[in-house]
Order: C-alpha cells, then structure tokens, then sequence
C-alpha cells in the first residue's frame, strides 16, 4: 500500500463555489489574495473577454481583443483571460508580503480573517503578543514565507457541450465543440490550479484531458493542474473517477453538493439524501482512494509515465445549504471532510461577488417564500431563483407585447431539435413561436387549465446566457449593445441571511465569531434539503396522475423508500449533533416526525391508476 502524500497546511476551511456565470466570474481578484479559493465559470467565453478588458484597463495591461469569429476565438479569449487573472493575483501577493504588520492594513487583514484552527493563525496570535524585538521579527519573516493565495479554480458544466459550426454551416471536429473549447483555455493557461466538472458525465470531454500534459504528474508526484468532480453522490466519484484514472488522470477533490438545497440548477438524486450521501463516503474513502491510485498508477506505467510513488492528496468536500458555525462543525467532526463551500450567503458580500446593487437589494429583502425552483431554464432541469427579478419583469414584458422569447445572441444552452435539425434553445424567440403555434393548432379552449399549463411552461424559459451575465457588465458599466436585466440563482438558504456583509463578517460569522442570520425559523440543513426532496417528489406524482405506468411507479417507490431510509438515518444522527442544544435535538426529531408523515399522507392514502 503506497504512503499518502501530506496536504498543503491548512489556511481557510471554506471556499466560494462558482455561482452562475457571472457572480464569481473576478472573484480570485477579490478574495485570493486573502487565502480564499473560489470557482470562475467559463462557459460564457463572451463575457470572459469583456471582463478581461474591463480589468486591462483598469490595471493598465495591454488588451489585444479576441473577436468571436477568430480561430479557436473560444478556447483563446478564456486562456487569455484566465492569464491575466493570475498576473494580477500574484501582483497583489507580492505587494501583501511587502506590507509591514500594522493594524488594519491587508497583511493583517490576511491573518485577521483566517479560522482560529489554522496553526498558521495560531503563530499570528503568537506573534501579536510578543514585544518587537528579533523574535517577532523573525515570526512575522516566517508568517510571510507561509502565505499564499487561494486556488484560482474554473468551473465547466459538462452537459453545456454544443457542438461547433462554420459559417458555412459544415460541423467543426469535437475539439471545437462548448465543453473541450473552454477546457482548452484551461489547460493552455498559466494557472497552477484546478478544473471543477459538473453536471455529470461527459466521455469526449474526459478522453480529451489526456491531451495534456499538465494533469500528469511529474517524478515528484506534482499535477500542475488538478481534476475536481462536483457530485451528488458516491457512485459518480467511483464511475467517473475510474474513467479518468483508467487515462492516468487523478482526481484531487471529490466536491459533494447536495442535489436540491444549492444554488441555480438542480439535479436531485432519486431520493438519496446528503447525509447518508456524506457517511458512504466516510465510511469508503480509503477504498476509493486505493482502488483509483492502483488503476491511475496502472495506466500511467502503460504509458511510459511517471506513477506517483504515493497517494496524491485527495480531498472530500460538501457543500450546499450549509448555514451556521455548528453545521460547519458537525461536518468536520462526523464526516471528517476536508472542506466546505459557502455559495448563497457570499451574494450578500459585495467584497467577494459581482451583483448588481438592485439585484442584491432584492436578495437582502426577500423572505422564505420568495425563493422557489422554477421552469426558467432552458436546460429543462429545474432552477433555484427568487421572485421579482428584472430577468423576469423583461420576459413577462415581452409576453405583453406578443414578443415571447428572446432573441438568443449567444447560444450556450441550445439543446432542442423539435422543430430544426441543429439545436435550438427554448428561450429563444424562434422555438417559443413554434411551440406557442402547436399549441394553439390543438385547438384547446385557451382559458381550459390544460392550455393554460402547457402555455405557461412554454413562456417561462428565461434567456440565462445573457441574464445571468448582466450583473457583472451593470457593475463594471460595459455596454453589450443588448439590454441588461439581471436574472440570479440563489440557494433556498437565502432565506436566512438578509444582512450586507462584509468578508469579514461573512467569514466570522463561518467561523463563529459572530452571528449575520436574520430571525426567521431556520431548520437543520439536513432537514431542510429533505423537506425539499418531500416537495420535489409531490410534485413529480401530481404530474404523473391519473396515469402512471410500472417503470414510473418503481420509480416513485424507490424515492420513497431512499427518503424513508434517510430519515431513519438522521434519528439516529441526532445523538451525535452535541454541539447543539437539547430543545434544537428535539426540535429536530419533532420535524422529522411531522417530515415523515408528510411523506407516508403523500403516498399511501393515494391509489395510482397503473397503466400496463
């Protein structure tokens, strides 16, 4: 059994997720500098390139533009971008390390905000309590020899994987296509960093990565660049991760996310609820890790590469709904995971995220009832948003006016053939008319509920390409000849954080400095991503009536049977939450009571008409 590799020294706990494609988009700038990781979409290789000049001006560094139509204009503008991102980073650390030890300047702030379980934070504190002399000097040489930035991460949605045309209309080879395209400017850019794969299971994207020659590791065992898979469960990490080790490639962090109680698309197991997503973890992460390196190793040999002589670092990370300092807790102290993401409550901190001031004076306001998934994404998978969004106002105007749908000017999310050969999207103006136009050829009475409904699915779908970007180009003043209405895809925990924060606060409020939840009723995190599998569930049998067929109902019964088998799990949880209170213990057991009632009035009162 080969040695496992020592982590890099703890600094931060937390890191700030990719949040739509705009809401992180510069957020390395803003908290790398501090220790802090964070994840940068780069689907949007359009809005990539607006902010890279955004920020050459701003920083007065040469900007040659990458016009669409140039060759490989996608994968370029993202390399260029990403490349520019790193310079200033490491610009700001240098000028950071200069910094004498003062009260209030950004040296100290570095310190300041860190947890106090980082031992690097421990010899700050000691340091601040020494009198000048030379061993604080000393001290204050070592704490600046210890410091560094927190990983400039990318995100790619696999499933976001368009395939690429000339002008001519002749189909480009696959290396053109969405997904490879921006992993390419990835992987050609300077950054020592890692690459995060979501939504599933691409095959011609993972075949690609072994193209390059940075995920390899070299004969001292370093990747240069690191592989992430954002998953939902622990059968993904193992089917996905033995596909890429079978190339070689490892996987440094298995980053779990709970299925509904995140921010933007949803994407629900069929009932298998985190917790026990986190103990199958727990409890399999050395055979996970063991069966992998024996297969990448494997490989690599058959290669003629470097194997590693030992088991690289690999992280488990969760996030998702994650609110208070205990829930931060329990999940290092039970499930022994190496990390968490914070996503929805970073929105409220200008310091960290791009919104718009109005957008985030909506989130401040709003209350539970005002976040709710909803049927605007293209993609058909069901949203996270709140209700009062300009995105929203723009797309019911246009309904007013007879103009359903938008004009689609970037196309990321085309993925319907209906009614054409090459994909469409369904927001877009095009498949709206002609989906608007069956519709009315069925001739339902238009005020029937059925017309009604199928209408009102058709018109929800939201231009995400161009809404979800607009916050950044409103906030940096950048014109896109378009028109800009913010649309924002916060998580349901939203609900319980209405206060603007500073990074400081949000941190010491992670931490348990201090407290930034509002006063509404907040329910364990488990508890409330099971209270939204109960209400996803509702909704998928009312869809199903009057008629089902046998696939559907074992369907509806093994999401039953997983959330029943959760449940049991967290009553025996419960015991060990003890850094909670007894009266928020039985709070929890009289939740999950009433949370399974819920789920057996659903099911068993209701008899299914069974269609053979």
């Amino acid at each position: 059994m080969l040695p496992t590799a020592h982590a890099p020294e703890a600094l931060h706990q937390v890191h700030i997720p990719v949040m739509g494609t705009a809401f992180t988009i510069d957020a390395p700038l803003k908290v790398a500098r501090f220790g802090i990781t964070s994840v940068m979409s780069i689907v949007d290789d359009e809005l990539c390139e607006y902010t890279r000049q955004h920020y050459a001006t701003l920083y007065n560094e040469p900007f040659e533009p990458i016009h669409k139509n140039d060759e490989d204009a996608r994968a370029r503008r993202i390399t260029a971008y990403l490349n520019l991102i790193n310079l200033l980073v490491n610009r700001q650390m240098a000028t950071l390390r200069q910094l004498p030890f003062e009260p209030g300047n950004e040296l100290t702030k570095y310190f300041d905000l860190l947890p106090e379980t980082s031992p690097v934070k421990q010899d700050y504190l000691k340091m601040l309590r020494l009198d000048p002399g030379p061993e604080q000097a000393a001290l204050q040489e070592n704490l600046r020899s210890r410091m560094r930035p927190g990983d400039l991460e990318v995100n790619i949605m696999t499933k976001l994987d368009r395939n690429a045309y000339t002008r001519d209309g002749e189909l480009l080879p696959d290396q053109f296509s969405d997904a490879l395209s921006a992993f390419r400017g990835f992987a050609n850019s300077d950054l020592c960093s890692a690459i995060e794969f979501s939504a599933g299971f691409n095959r011609r994207l993972y075949s690609y990565i072994e193209n390059f020659e940075d995920f390899y590791p070299n004969e001292a065992g370093f990747l240069k660049k690191r592989i992430i898979l954002k998953v939902s469960d622990y059968r993904s990490s193992l089917t996905q991760g033995k596909f890429l080790a079978k190339k070689g490639l490892w996987v440094s962090e298995h980053r779990i996310e709970s299925g509904l109680n995140c921010g933007g698309h949803v994407f629900p197991s069929d009932g298998d609820l985190l917790g026990p997503i986190l103990e199958e973890f727990k409890n399999n992460r050395h055979e996970l890790v063991q069966d992998l390196i024996k297969v990448a190793n494997e490989a690599l040999s058959a290669k003629q590469r470097p194997i590693f002589a030992r088991v690289p670092a690999t992280r488990v990370t969760v996030q998702g709904g994650i609110g208070t300092t205990n829930e931060q807790r329990f999940l290092f102290d039970y499930y022994h995971v190496d990390g968490t993401g914070w996503g929805t409550p970073f929105l409220l901190v200008p310091e960290a995220t791009v919104v718009d001031d109005e957008t985030r004076q909506l989130l401040a306001r709003s209350g539970p009832m005002d976040f709710y998934t909803s049927g605007i994404s293209p993609l058909g998978v069901r949203f996270n948003t709140v209700r009062g969004t300009e995105s929203e106002k723009q797309k019911l105007g246009r309904v007013a006016e007879g103009k359903p749908g938008s004009p689609c000017p970037k196309g990321y999310l085309m993925s319907n053939t209906e009614f054409t050969e090459r994909p469409i999207c369904t927001a877009s103006t095009l498949y709206q008319r002609k989906k608007l136009k069956e519709l009315d050829e069925k001739g339902l009475d238009t005020q029937h509920v059925d017309y009604r409904e199928q209408y009102e699915k058709i018109i929800a779908k939201v231009c995400l390409c161009e809404d979800l970007a607009a916050s950044s180009l409103i906030l940096n003043q950048q014109d896109n000849r378009r028109p800009l209405k913010s649309a924002i895809c916060p998580g349901p925990n939203m609900a319980y954080f209405s206060r603007i924060s500073t990074l400081a606060e949000m941190l010491a409020h992670i931490y348990g400095r201090i407290n930034v939840l509002n006063d509404f009723p907040r329910p364990n995190m488990f508890l409330s991503e099971l209270k939204m599998y109960i209400d996803h569930l509702t909704r998928e049998v009312k869809e199903l009536l009057p008629h089902t067929t046998p696939k559907q109902l074992q369907y509806v019964e093994n999401f039953r049977a997983n959330l029943e088998s959760g449940i049991a799990y967290y009553h025996t949880l419960i015991p060990q939450l003890t850094h909670e209170s007894e009266a928020y213990r039985t709070k929890m057991k009289e939740d999950l009571l009433e949370l399974n009632a819920r789920l057996r009035m659903l099911l068993f009162p209701t008899v299914i008409p069974v269609v053979a």
